[in-house]
């Protein structure tokens, strides 16, 4: 598996990784600069030489993975026979400096509705790192020359066209996965709602709307899914921040932007704030 495809699987099971790279060599070495590694929590494809240079790094990655806020970092190795090495002499008598870079786990975000608002925040959102899905039951919403204005995208941009029901994209939708409802028809947002409280591991779940329309909506999720008042409060709305008060599309979607990005931060700080710490492996 090349390097590209490993990180590409990382991303694809959301889990953390690091990038390990050959970054320059002196004299003579296993590898070239440009070689590369990949370290996953469990796995690990590609090489940089193996022996002590690529156990180590190896270990350093791991440790990296468990540390509350990775940074990238370079270890350098000194290749002959008079160096203690924690796995083992490797004496080829050069010397050799990798480079080490977290691939952190990105945000994922799905937009159910890409009409006016959904639209405007597919475009603010397309410009971040993060995993994008859309969906629509409307074909012309969803067709190209309408999401060319995606085709430079920061972001991974997944498009999701159901013809009947789009809850079920919730069922395929990744772990942590944030839910905004802001489809054409109540009567979608409301099957989307419901499924989204049945579905374990999401992310926050958003709902576009008036106060007149989440009344009957929390009416029906009560007596119709039998859900209790602390679950259907997992539910947001109205979506955004509550100082933007603006109806426009623009700021609707700039609002709720806003929004999001706030929540990836608590997550994050919350996240490191459990994670152990570990200390610089030795490189020698």
């Amino acid at each position: 598996m090349t390097w590209i495809a490993a990180v590409e699987r990382l991303r694809a099971r959301r889990e953390p990784g690091v990038l390990v790279t050959v970054a320059t060599v002196r004299g003579h070495a296993p590898r070239k600069p440009g070689a590369k590694l990949v370290v996953g929590a469990t796995e690990s494809w590609g090489s940089i030489g193996g022996g002590n240079i690529e156990a180590v790094a190896i270990d350093r990655a791991r440790e990296l993975l468990a540390a509350s806020d990775p940074q990238t970092e370079i270890m350098d190795f000194a290749l002959n026979d008079k160096v203690t090495n924690r796995h083992g002499v490797q004496c080829c008598g050069g010397a050799v400096s990798v480079l080490l870079e977290p691939l952190p786990v990105v945000p994922a975000v799905a937009i159910f509705g890409v009409g006016h608002v959904g639209y405007e925040l597919a475009r603010i959102l397309a410009r971040q790192e993060m995993d994008l899905h859309l969906i629509d039951t409307r074909p012309e919403q969803l067709a190209d020359e309408r999401l060319a204005v995606l085709d430079d995208a920061v972001a991974q941009v997944h498009v999701h066209r159901p013809l009947m029901l789009p809850e079920e994209v919730i069922g395929e939708l990744p772990p942590g996965t944030h839910v905004l409802i802001m489809t054409h028809d109540h009567a979608e947002d409301a099957a989307l709602c419901d499924t989204a409280l049945r579905t374990p591991d999401l992310g926050s779940i958003g709902l576009i709307g008036s106060a007149a329309k989440w009344a009957r909506f929390q009416k029906r999720l009560s007596t119709e899914g039998g859900f209790d008042a602390a679950t259907i409060a997992r539910i947001k709305t109205p979506i955004g921040l509550p100082d933007i008060t603006g109806k426009e599309p623009i700021v609707i979607a700039v609002s709720v932007a806003a929004d999001l990005i706030r929540t990836f931060e608590v997550e994050r700080h919350a996240n490191n704030s459990v994670a152990p710490v570990h200390s610089i492996a030795d490189s020698a």
